[in-house]
């Protein structure tokens, strides 16, 4: 009988046997030629991580359980055992993620809405707390609409590589220093890219002037750079883009929150959020919960939730995160002494390491980054704070920033207090002895 004649009339199972016996061995594929070995897949898996490992940059995650109403405090599950430790590198900036007025509105929303939102937006529809939410947002950066995403990740990829796939012949500018999620959604983009020396307007404004004043571009960088703690020149990058016609898209997501009298980010703070094309953001950091966002127009969100992928074919945001993010913005444009206490904790951390002999990198924001550079001694001075001293602070490795500068990054809150601080700087002085570190240049 014809070989593909007898195959139609057997099933699965039976081609499988019968190849495989053909073959001479019980675990060929039935379309296998005798003596080809298929690729050893879980091999390729653990090599990958190996070098990792080898590296000393693989990723070890924590297993922490955050306790409701004792933040920064939690506990350590490892090896059958639990421990008390102080979380010393959270983005929840502001503790909003304990708020007692967050908790009630998403417990109120999940009595009411219950648990999902039953899919995406244009299936299962808008709920009603996604609209006051993205009105809300749009209020606090004074623009005309806002669009929510389920991340601030997603927020970047969805709203960039729409735009730089849909507009014509669009060539977008990006801080070399820019956050994965803008370059991916650069990437993704397919559009033409240039990159500028970071926070350099002069490089910016060169690369600009070699483009037609008619030719559509985009000047895309971020307000406060999370990792360094530096902050952007916004102001000269506007004047430069409106100059040569670019539109400026900024992400502020660490940032918002934080800075400006009512939490609208560096922008706010300085007078310009008029002055940019798109302001992005994330609910996830001071807000305390989760999600991401887009302000500006109502043309260009209408535009974005209209083509963009990243929203059409996500699930949207449950309506009870989407109630307590809007508790926690409204909250915060109205207690700015939370700011003032995060700026005084974060100001007292640098100056108690500068004392103690262990220099912060120039950091002029919340963020307090303490240079190693060296990915195993980082890894190490890590877990030492862990397991001895109940200090949570996670390496931060390549490739979230670049080799030869891998730190620790610490993240003061306003409930930190001088006794968490005395305690740290006390094991962090016993760890740079006991790993031979010398303070970063």
């Amino acid at each position: 009988m014809d070989l593909a004649l007898k195959r139609s009339k057997m099933s699965d199972s039976e081609v499988y046997s019968a190849s495989s016996e053909l073959a001479g061995n019980a675990f060929a594929h039935p379309f296998q030629e005798p003596g080809q070995e298929s690729m050893d897949y879980e091999k390729f898996f653990a090599d990958k991580t190996g070098a990792l490992k080898e590296e000393g940059r693989y990723r070890v995650f924590a297993d922490l359980e955050r306790k409701a109403g004792d933040f920064p405090h939690a506990i350590n599950h490892r090896d059958g055992k639990v421990n008390d430790v102080t979380v010393w590198c959270s983005n929840d900036y502001l503790c909003m993620g304990q708020n007692p007025d967050v908790l009630g509105a998403m417990h109120a929303a999940i009595d009411k809405c219950g648990a999902g939102a039953g899919g995406t937006r244009n299936i299962a529809g808008t709920n009603h707390f996604h609209v006051l939410l993205e009105q809300e947002l749009a209020e606090l950066h004074g623009k005309e609409a806002a669009l929510v995403f389920g991340s601030g990740w997603t927020a970047n990829l969805t709203a960039l590589s729409t735009l730089g796939a849909m507009l014509p012949e669009c060539v977008i500018l990006s801080d070399a220093h820019n956050h994965n999620s803008m370059i991916e959604g650069i990437v993704h983009s397919k559009a033409e890219r240039k990159i500028f020396k970071h926070n350099d307007v002069k490089d910016l404004e060169r690369l600009l002037s070699e483009y037609p004043l008619d030719r559509p571009k985009l000047v895309a960088f971020e307000s406060v750079y999370s990792m360094d703690g530096d902050v952007s020149p916004i102001k000269e990058f506007c004047d430069v883009a409106d100059k040569y016609g670019a539109m400026t898209f900024i992400d502020e997501v660490h940032a918002v929150g934080l800075y400006g009298p009512r939490g609208g980010g560096i922008a706010e703070r300085e007078g310009l959020m008029d002055r940019l094309t798109v302001i992005q953001g994330t609910l996830a950091k001071a807000f305390g919960v989760v999600g991401g966002y887009i302000a500006g127009t109502a043309a260009f969100c209408d535009f974005i939730r209209s083509y963009g992928n990243g929203f059409i074919f996500s699930t949207s945001m449950p309506p009870g995160v989407a109630a307590a993010a809007l508790a926690s913005i409204r909250y915060l444009k109205q207690h700015n002494e939370l700011r003032d206490a995060h700026q005084e904790r974060a100001q007292t951390l640098k100056r108690r390491f500068t004392e103690a002999g262990i220099a912060v990198m120039p950091s002029i924001t919340h963020i307090v980054p303490v240079l190693i550079s060296d990915a195993t001694q980082c890894k190490q001075a890590s877990d030492i704070l862990l397991d001895r001293y109940g200090i949570y602070v996670q390496p931060i490795n390549y490739p979230t920033v670049a080799r030869g500068t891998e730190r620790l990054r610490f993240t003061p809150t306003p409930l930190h207090t001088d006794s968490d601080m005395d305690h740290l700087v006390s094991a962090m002085k016993e760890v740079w002895v006991k790993l031979g570190l010398n303070p970063a240049a």
